[in-house]
């Protein structure tokens, strides 16, 4: 008992130990195991929970093995110890065993988490470009549609305030888009237009013009710039400029049709106008020489005619025969001073004058004549016409032939003369109307009108040259001289003369 008595401590000790070294694995392991729940796909927490759950088996079978010698030596069965003895051992060597295990199971198990962490570095590094680019994708499309929005509101304003008629074709034909100008330029909305079924084909003078046209842009896909005669829903006609290309062209199949069309009607006019004075100033030069050389016989003629009238007693066939010779020298002579009036390019004489008052100052001439003849005269002054720089006497002259073109018109019945006058501010022009109600024009007349001894009278009642020399004098004035008639119904000449300088005081 004297001999036990000092050990006695030791085995307390070593059996609160060992049960303290239980305690503190199991601790462990519970603590190993709260940091794997708040990682779960940690490798250290996992290898510290297994290197744990190892140590705690280690010190387990250790202080199981210390509690259970100390209580079998105490109790004097040192012979069952020795018997569990190797088993204790064999299970601390199997926990060394397994702690070792797991270490060398840990550094390739590490290997492979730092290879793992490495290919997640690299995916997060490619998300982020990915994210990157991304947002600069964003900003590139962003970038490209805001442009794409510019482009397409500047091609719209062009396309709205262009001049030109621009519009957009279906490869049938019909108008899919028309701009203002268009609209204007044909006298319909766009709105009607748009929202039914109508082609460009309706609105050609000349409907088989749709047609070349088709052909062409099968053949090519385009057609060059093109004379055409398109047509406003009140028929009038207008000559255009026209040019147009199909989209997305592939073996004579197309999506759509391009055109622009310009109006030339102005354009047109102008070439008129050149091609008449051009033809006004050949045929003076040839009546001018003409006439010159007819000019002087035939005032001997008729000089040698009133001599023998005058020594001839009347009543008798000779002195008849001499009056119809002097009837007919005096035809000639008068024909022969209009081919002089014609081929003079006399000086104008310009100054300011009220067109309403040359009117008048016409109209106090012919007055009485007309009424004799049972024809009215009606009148409509603008009182706001302006003072024009004119040579009074050939717009005179001018309005004599129209007028007196105009009675010849109505003929021996009952008629009337209408003449108006209007002043255009926005286009700075007087307007001078003169209407009739006679026999009008035949329509294909109206083309060769103004041309120099053309003339719709019969023979020997006119020369040809009244027209043509009214159409210089207004064109030497700045203006034009338009004509509308249809048979049967009268004819309306109408002058137009411009206002020069600045916006003048009504007459």
């Amino acid at each position: 008992m004297t001999m036990s008595l000092p050990l006695f401590p030791i085995w307390i000790v070593d059996l609160a130990g060992s049960a303290l070294m239980i305690v503190f694995s199991f601790m462990c392991v519970v603590l190993a195991g709260r940091l794997k729940d708040q990682d779960r796909n940690n490798v250290v927490w996992t290898y510290l929970l297994w290197l744990s759950y190892a140590l705690a088996a280690f010190a387990v079978s250790r202080s199981v093995g210390h509690i259970l010698k100390r209580i079998l030596l105490g109790a004097g069965l040192g012979s069952a110890w020795e018997s569990l003895k190797p088993f204790s051992g064999a299970v601390n060597s199997i926990t060394f065993m397994v702690v070792a295990s797991i270490t060398l199971f840990f550094e390739r198990s590490w290997k492979i988490y730092q290879e793992i962490l490495g290919d997640k570095q690299a995916l997060v590094e490619a998300h982020e470009k990915v994210l990157f680019v991304n947002r600069n994708l964003e900003g590139l499309i962003a970038e490209r549609t805001r442009e794409l929005a510019l482009s397409e509101r500047k091609y719209r304003r062009i396309f709205e305030v262009s001049r030109d008629m621009i519009m957009l074709v279906s490869p049938q034909g019909r108008i899919l888009d028309l701009n203002p100008a268009g609209a204007e330029m044909l006298g319909v909305s766009i709105e009607d237009t748009l929202s039914g079924m109508v082609f460009l084909k309706d609105f050609l003078h000349n409907p088989a013009d749709w047609d070349r046209l088709e052909n062409e842009l099968i053949a090519r896909g385009y057609v060059p710039d093109t004379e055409l005669l398109f047509r406003k829903p009140d028929h009038s006609a207008f000559s255009v400029l026209l040019s147009c290309a199909t989209e997305n062209y592939a073996e004579g199949r197309f999506d759509a049709i391009h055109l622009l069309v310009k109006d030339i009607s102005q354009r047109k006019t102008m070439e008129q106008q050149l091609l008449q004075a051009d033809k006004l100033a050949s045929v003076g030069q040839l009546a001018a020489g003409i006439a010159h050389e007819i000019n002087n016989p035939l005032s001997v003629i008729l000089g040698y005619t009133q001599l023998l009238l005058r020594n001839e007693p009347q009543g008798t066939q000779r002195y008849e025969d001499y009056r119809i010779v002097e009837k007919h020298a005096r035809t000639c002579k008068r024909i022969v001073g209009d081919l002089l009036s014609f081929a003079r390019s006399t000086k104008t004489t310009k100054g300011e004058a009220s067109v309403n008052v040359v009117i008048e100052e016409t109209l106090n001439v012919l007055r009485h004549h007309f009424e004799l003849d049972g024809i009215g005269i009606e009148q409509e002054f603008d009182p706001s016409v302006p003072m024009l720089s004119m040579d009074r006497e050939k717009i005179k002259q001018v309005l004599m032939n129209l007028l007196m073109n105009a009675k010849q018109a109505i003929g021996k019945k009952k008629g009337r003369i209408r003449l108006v006058t209007r002043y255009d501010r926005e286009g700075r022009a007087v307007s001078i109307q003169v209407t009739d109600d006679g026999c009008g024009i035949a329509p294909q007349s109206l083309p060769r009108i103004f041309d120099p001894f053309f003339t719709t009278k019969g023979t020997g009642e006119g020369t040809g040259l009244g027209l043509s020399v009214s159409y210089g004098i207004v064109q030497d004035h700045g203006g034009e001289i338009r004509v509308e008639s249809e048979p049967a119904c009268g004819a309306t000449f109408t002058l137009i003369l411009p206002v020069a300088g600045k916006e003048p005081n009504g007459a």
